[in-house]
Order: C-alpha cells, then sequence, then structure tokens
C-alpha cells in the first residue's frame, strides 16, 4: 500500500504539473525582485487576474508586488492604463502595441512599481479573427531605465481550451519577465 501511495505522488496530472512551475517561477521572480529591491505591477486581460494570483500564491509577495490592474475592456485599458485609443482603433486590444502600452501603463500609473508585465489575447472557444486565432495572447514587458522606461512585446500562441490557453500564458508571461529583469531559466 505504501509503494501505490508513493507512485500516485510521482505522477502529477498536467494540470497539477504547471500549477506546480507556475508557483516556482513566482517564488524565483520574487527573490529576484526582492534582491533588487524592485516592485512588480501587473496589467490582465485575457488572464483575469490569474497573473496576479499566481505571484500572490508566494508568501511574503507583498515585498516585491505592488498591486495588479485587471483591464480586460477597451475603456479599462484606456482609463486605467492610458492605452491610447487609437492605438487600439488601428491595431486591435489583442497586439503587441496593445500590451506595450499596457505594460507601460502600470508604470506611469504606479510610481512605485519597477518592473510590469502585461496580457491581452484570445482564449477562446470564440473570438478569433483573421490574423488572430484562438490562443494568441501577446505580452508587455516594462522595466524603469534611468528616467525612462524600457518595453519589449512578444506573441505566442497557445494549444488548447480556455483554461490552457489562460494558464500557459501565465507561465509563459512568468519566464519571460525572469529573462526580461536579467534573469533567465531554462525553457521546457
Amino acid at each position: 500500500m505504501n509503494d501505490q501511495h508513493e507512485g500516485a505522488r510521482t505522477n502529477l496530472t498536467a494540470a497539477q504539473l504547471s500549477e506546480a512551475t507556475i508557483l516556482g517561477l513566482s517564488e524565483r521572480l520574487g527573490d529576484v525582485l526582492r534582491r533588487q529591491g524592485w516592485m512588480l505591477g501587473t496589467a490582465e486581460s485575457c488572464t483575469g487576474g490569474l497573473l496576479a494570483g499566481a505571484v500572490t500564491a508566494v508568501a511574503g509577495s507583498s515585498e516585491w508586488f505592488e498591486r495588479g490592474f485587471v483591464t480586460y475592456s477597451n475603456d479599462a485599458k484606456v482609463t486605467e492604463l492610458e492605452v491610447s485609443p487609437d492605438t487600439l482603433h488601428h491595431f486591435g486590444a489583442v497586439s503587441e502595441p496593445v500590451a506595450l502600452e499596457m505594460a507601460n501603463g502600470v508604470l506611469l500609473a504606479v510610481p512605485g512599481a519597477h518592473v510590469a508585465m502585461s496580457t491581452t489575447g484570445i482564449a477562446g472557444p470564440g473570438g478569433a479573427t483573421p490574423g488572430k486565432p484562438v490562443g494568441m495572447v501577446c505580452f508587455g514587458f516594462a522595466k524603469r531605465v534611468g528616467d525612462g522606461i524600457s518595453s519589449r512585446a512578444v506573441t505566442h500562441v497557445f494549444p488548447g481550451d480556455r483554461a490552457q490557453v489562460r494558464q500557459a500564458s501565465v507561465e509563459f508571461a512568468l519566464r519571460a519577465v525572469l529573462e526580461f529583469v536579467g534573469a533567465p531559466i531554462n525553457r521546457r
């Protein structure tokens, strides 16, 4: 009976493995930010707070997590993060320019934040448009550099259902922000 119990612990489901990975990435990010004396902010659309939830699952995250914005609607992106209505009109909410403006908007709105990351995408099952399939997520990353802000964006298309796309987006964002702040980790 003891052997069966031991075997059950090593046979994690994909969801459990993903949750454990996300927690580990959040802990690593916290360690890096704490050492730098930096605070993190998030801006989320398609992940709807899951990214902020992942980092606040770490005990002591109040030492390095400042706040998160869930800006699901275009109006919220404009009002809360100063995303340009022209950018939304020209590129659409799911675009790298909007992801950049969301991440930069966190730093503009929150003087105490040093690093920001954003997500905007199509988690599905509907919402796809030509050139923007279900599973497409745009990420923005921004950090304070001297008197300015350095930022970058990246797009990735994830397979799976809505829950899988959102979970994969959180994991990807955490890996990418670690790389962005100079603490790369091994990719799987």
